[in-house]
This record gives structure tokens, sequence and C-alpha cells, in this order.
């Protein structure tokens, strides 16, 4: 059976106007990753993942680079306690 994980991850650089949230969104339904994506009024933007562990430090690592016009300067990522309260990826305010 896989291994359950939730990570809360804040992405820093040039990750605003550059389709972030969207294209964050679409790699974590291919993955099938559960959780959500919002900018920050400080100029990065946050995330939630939950779901299989694998799967999840694959969204981790597309993060790490992002969408084609993105420039991520880091990342930092936190592990939390999986609470399983997801049932798809959203885009937040």
């Amino acid at each position: 059976m896989a291994t359950q994980t939730r990570v809360h991850v804040t992405i820093r650089g040039r990750v605003q106007g550059v389709f972030f949230r969207m294209e964050t969104q679409r790699t974590a339904d291919r993955y099938g990753v559960y959780g959500w994506v919002k900018n920050r009024t400080n100029g990065t933007v946050e995330a939630v993942f939950e779901g299989d562990q694998e799967k999840v430090a694959a969204v981790i690592d597309w993060c790490r680079r992002g969408p084609r016009h993105a420039i991520v300067e880091g990342i930092d990522v936190h592990e939390e306690p999986y609470t399983g309260e997801f049932n798809h990826f959203y885009i937040t305010h």
C-alpha cells in the first residue's frame, strides 16, 4: 500500500503572472494529488499537496522548475500530518 503524505510548500521567485497556479493544478491533477494552491500578497505561491508520497514528490519536483516563464528561486517544503480532507485539487484566493 502506498504511503500517504501531506506537505505545505512556499515557492519564491518570479512565480506570479506566469500561470504557476494553473499549471500546478494541471500537474497535481495529472499525478492524482489533492490540495490547493494560491498566490500570496508577498509575491510567493503557497500550496498544500496530499496523496501518495511518490506522486507528491513528483509535483514538488515540478514546482522546483514551474511553468515556462517562471523563475523559481527557492522552495520551502514542510511535512504536515496527512488528513485526507481533499477530494480534488483547486486554486484558491
